[in-house]
């Protein structure tokens, strides 16, 4: 199951995602550091399915904070993200997509 947050703005829809099973842990390797302990709430909107979540994954999409192997899937599925434009944290998946408009 997935986490999905949605925030509609004038430029379009902002996600946030996040696999249901990472709620609660902070990912730090090196620079990088994911905190989904204190930051959960931004992510912990609706739980739903793959397929649920998959809906709401489209071009009106401007802006997009998605972790887990799940999610992540889904964005490359649909061709908005490339498989190496995905970066890692202690082996988990996630991207940071924003549209320049």
């Amino acid at each position: 199951m997935i986490y999905l947050n949605k925030f509609d703005s004038p430029k379009g829809i902002m996600l946030a995602m996040c696999d249901e099973e990472l709620m609660g842990r902070v990912l730090r390797e090196g620079k990088v550091e994911i905190d989904l302990e204190k930051y959960g709430a931004f992510y912990k909107g609706d739980l739903m399915s793959e397929e649920e979540a998959s809906d709401f994954v489209t071009e009106k999409v401007y802006s997009a904070n998605v972790v887990g192997d799940r999610c992540v899937s889904i964005f490359v599925k649909k061709g908005l993200v490339r498989p190496e434009e995905v970066k890692t944290v202690q082996g988990v998946r996630f991207i940071h997509l924003f549209k320049v408009v």
